[in-house]
């Protein structure tokens, strides 16, 4: 099998500004994602897809394709990034004719990420029975236990109410937080549907220090202060 891997990376961070080519540990953070995604022997290019010329030229320092700028109008703060990805896919088809046997998006945020993380995605998609695989880690809250909503009249209730009496953690259904870690997706899916769980969704578990998302300054701190330890 062979697959392609796309980063999209788009200029307008609001979060943390400039976030994909902040330094992280002596390099942009987004050449993580592009280091990973090359070390996988199952794909067999890299592209990024991007509204900045800046990111695009970090991105062919590092060794990524950059073959198209992403549209503005699929680069804004309230732009789906599935409707990017389906871009991606499409620029595949209209200028190469053919589409990749997997699409593996490895986004910038998840920068402690083993290339051992996406083998496992492309094992569990080979499998067949999948048009998504996505990655999750181990929750901490639960929406049937200690995770609640505001109601109405001013109360708040479980999100989930449990059907029984509920006196354990153990009692109730395992609940995983979704990662950024890594997406393994079958181009067509994407093409023709408009979300993930529109489709049959498979994962794969990663533990808690490879699944650190930057979102915010703090996250990037405790990134970088997981990496030092490394």
């Amino acid at each position: 099998m062979k697959a392609t891997a796309f980063i999209f990376a788009r200029g307008g961070s609001k979060g943390l500004p400039g976030k994909n080519i902040r330094p992280l540990g002596g390099k942009p953070l987004m050449a993580w994602s592009i280091e990973h995604a090359l070390a996988v022997k199952r794909v067999a290019r890299v592209i990024v897809s991007t509204d900045s010329h800046e990111i695009a030229a970090v991105a062919r320092a590092h060794g990524a394709e950059v073959p198209f700028i992403r549209p503005e109008e699929l680069a804004r703060d309230d732009s789906p990034e599935w409707l990017a990805w389906r871009h991606a896919l499409n620029y595949l088809l209209d200028e190469e004719g053919v589409l990749p046997d997997a699409m593996v998006s490895v986004p910038t945020t998840a920068p402690l990420r083993s290339p051992l993380d996406i083998e496992n995605c492309l094992d569990v998609y080979e499998k067949g029975g999948a048009d998504m695989v996505i990655t999750v880690t181990d929750a901490h809250r639960s929406p049937y236990f200690n995770m609640v909503k505001a109601n109405a009249d001013g109360t708040v209730g479980l999100v989930i109410p449990p059907q029984s009496v509920v006196a354990r953690r153990q009692d109730v259904p395992t609940v995983f937080d979704m990662t950024t870690v890594a997406y393994v997706a079958r181009p067509e899916f994407v093409l023709t549907h408009n979300a993930t769980f529109e489709g049959r969704v498979r994962h794969v578990h990663v533990p808690l220090e490879r699944a650190i998302d930057i979102d915010t300054l703090l996250d990037f701190r405790i990134a970088e202060c997981l990496l030092s330890q490394r």
